[in-house]
């Protein structure tokens, strides 16, 4: 069984940055490197949408609405992180943290294609 964990939401105001972070926990017989991972995030009336996705290769992709602004990474320690900069109004969120654990992930992708996700950490940015 997997487990995933979001946490460094808050509130911030537009322009300020904000670093979220992912651990990820469970034994599922891959490296945690090689695993799929991608954050989500949730506006109060609209759908879920990936927004920045990491393969196993370091290959990452980006939501059009994020691109360079956001940046996904990788730690050491089973950790994913999204530095998010340049924040806007429209960033306001439940921001959610996906893994699908397997042996190569050729992705990155940016579809629902994740079998686990945290319970979401909130990202509140005011004008």
């Amino acid at each position: 069984q997997v487990h995933v964990a979001e946490s460094g939401g808050g509130s911030v105001q537009a322009g300020g940055s904000l670093r979220l972070s992912c651990s990820v926990s469970g034994d599922t017989g891959y490296t945690y490197n090689t695993y799929c991972m991608a954050w989500f995030r949730q506006a109060p009336g609209k759908e879920r949408e990936g927004i920045a996705g990491i393969d196993s290769d370091g290959k990452t992709i980006y939501a059009d609405s994020v691109k360079g602004r956001f940046t996904v990474s990788k730690g050491n320690e089973k950790t994913l992180y999204l530095q998010m900069d340049s924040l806007k109004p429209e960033d306001t969120a439940m921001y959610y943290c996906a893994a699908e654990p397997m042996r190569y992930c050729s992705g990155p992708y940016l579809e629902p294609v994740y079998n686990y996700y945290g319970q979401g950490t909130q990202v509140t940015v005011s004008s």
